[in-house]
């Protein structure tokens, strides 16, 4: 069950001079974080970049699972790729879209025109997405098995 709102969330970076950011937060693995390759890290690592993109992925997949769940949809698997798309406007360097493509596969029971308006629920339900001012587009697939 959902706890009362406002939550708050912390978690605390911490670097040297050179090397990998230490990200962490209470009881959770730590987590090494660099610069992506576009800004002359080495590619490697968790950057902010990618982390926010993944919270959008992850954010749409737990949306998801709680909104079929309460629906009584039953699906057996979901794949979701997200790209984000960072570019300058107005002089200001920010993430400017989000591509999510989700695809969904259901038993052949399942409504998939149902399944698809659930999906859309996810998104619209989802608190990072609505959290950034950048475009989300979504492009559903549904499948059955």
């Amino acid at each position: 069950m959902s706890q009362a709102l406002p939550h708050r969330y912390e978690v605390r970076a911490a670097a040297s001079l050179t090397g990998d950011v230490t990200l962490d937060s209470a009881g959770l693995p730590t987590l090494p974080s660099a610069p992506p390759s576009q800004y002359g890290g080495p590619g490697n690592r968790w950057s902010p970049e990618t982390l926010l993109v993944a919270a959008v992925a992850d954010c749409f997949v737990l949306s998801f699972r709680a909104i079929a769940q309460a629906s009584r949809l039953a699906w057996s698997d979901l794949d979701c790729e997200v790209a984000g798309t960072l570019d300058k406007i107005d002089h200001v360097t920010r993430f400017t879209e989000f591509e999510v493509r989700a695809r969904l596969r259901i038993p052949a029971d399942q409504n998939p025109e149902r399944a698809h308006r659930i999906m859309e629920k996810a998104e619209e339900a989802c608190l990072v997405t609505r959290s950034l001012s950048s475009k989300v587009t979504l492009h559903i697939e549904v499948a059955t098995s």
